[in-house]
């Protein structure tokens, strides 16, 4: 799980004014809440830095949330204002937690998860057409996974996986074969276009379909595309011959064998309300469907090293997914190197990611009481593990002697 990138953590509809909400990411406990004044969110650890209460089980006062414990009153920015069992002391300097940069967009609440500054932040990718509701219909919903969130978008943007275990949905078990493929990519996505043979349609989709009395040899290919995002973003993009089908997901990492999908399904056709049961339905199938594979998948993380698992030519986007993944290791970008803990003999850790006023304001730098065990500390020691054997070494992955480069070509 990696730091330093936008979050989709929350629907937007799902933040109510006056609620306090309590979510998981990359095994930090977060609260979101509105402010009273705008309405906008406000992202927070959701540790009270006096004994570690919930500040989700709290309530909202003007624009700040008061603790449930013993009442103390945090404004937006992670500093305490009131300590009410001594109200005429003054406020620790310490007294704060960290609160992260939240951005609304394209239907969900976005948390920035990292320290860096502004202008090195990648960037929130382009999803506009979430918001053009002229165009299309968009349907929402969540799905919970008991599976690591890589193995999960691995198999979003699998296009092999399709005829086997989605056969009769969009996958069609008669034409296996992965034809040629185009690659769009940059540091921050890969997007995989190609041309497959469809399935007899069924239900709705079956009754209007103009091609459903064709052969399968007259049946007219149907564009598809695939897209990773990183950290953890997906977009299936299909054109059938009703119209576009566009499914937006992201695979919030609740922690590292937990994940949580929220998708916006958007579809240009069939656009009545009646629609929308069936097109959730539809999307819900496809989910199962791929639960009952990834559960199942050995080992539950990504293996370290590309060679550990086999590669052919129509993995292309999952080996340029892994080779990404393991240069933001090495850049100390994984969470496993960031763990805080409580100062004083506690005997649980609790993560709470470093956000970027840690460096924005040097003079608090050392105001924090959850303190970090060192990234590069633990990465040293990873190092050292390698040099005696204990951890393998990164290596090339494409089966035999083809390399990346060659597979692209």
């Amino acid at each position: 799980m990696f730091k330093n990138f936008w979050y989709a953590v929350e629907f937007s509809h799902d933040v109510l004014p006056g609620k306090p909400k309590k979510v998981k990411v990359l095994g930090q406990q977060l609260v979101l809440y509105r402010k009273t004044s705008d309405n906008s969110v406000v992202a927070m650890s959701d540790l009270c830095v006096h004994r570690g209460a919930a500040l989700s089980g709290g309530e909202i006062k003007g624009d700040c949330i008061v603790c449930p414990y013993h009442g103390w009153e945090y404004k937006p920015n992670g500093e305490v204002q009131k300590i009410p069992a001594h109200p005429d002391k003054g406020i620790p300097r310490k007294a704060r937690i960290d609160s992260y940069p939240v951005v609304e967009k394209y239907m969900f609440v976005w948390v920035y998860m990292g320290d860096l500054p502004e202008e090195e932040r990648p960037p929130i990718p382009d999803w506009s057409d979430i918001d053009d509701t002229e165009t299309y219909r968009a349907v929402t919903g969540s799905f919970l996974w008991k599976s690591n969130y890589e193995r999960i978008l691995e198999n979003g943007v699998d296009v092999a996986h399709t005829p086997f275990v989605h056969g009769g949905v969009f996958g069609n078990r008669e034409k296996p074969e992965v034809p040629e493929f185009e690659i769009d990519s940059s540091p921050w996505h890969c997007k995989v276009s190609v041309e497959l043979n469809p399935p007899r349609s069924k239900g709705i989709w079956g009754l209007i379909n103009p091609n459903k009395q064709k052969a399968l040899q007259d049946r007219p290919p149907v564009p598809v595309s695939t897209t990773w995002w990183l950290p953890n973003m997906i977009l299936l993009h299909i054109k059938t011959p009703m119209g576009d089908l566009k499914i937006f997901d992201v695979n919030v990492p609740i922690d590292e064998e937990t994940t949580l999908v929220k998708f916006v399904a958007l579809r240009t056709f069939f656009k009545g309300k009646w629609a929308d049961r069936d097109a959730k339905r539809r999307v819900f199938k496809v989910l199962y469907e791929d639960q009952a594979i990834v559960d199942a998948v050995r080992p539950e993380l990504l293996p370290f090293d590309l060679s550990d698992e086999l590669h052919v030519k129509s993995d292309y986007n999952a080996v340029l997914y892994r080779r990404r993944r393991q240069e933001l290791i090495e850049a100390g970008w994984s969470v496993e190197g960031n763990t805080i803990v409580g100062e004083g003999p506690a005997r649980v850790e609790a993560r709470v990611i470093p956000s970027p006023v840690r460096k924005e304001v040097p003079e608090l730098a050392s105001a924090w009481n959850f303190k970090e065990v060192r990234s590069k500390q633990l990465r040293g020691g990873m190092a050292e593990r390698e040099e005696r054997g204990d951890l393998p070494r990164t290596d090339s992955g494409i089966d035999g002697d083809q390399t990346v480069k060659e597979v692209k070509a």
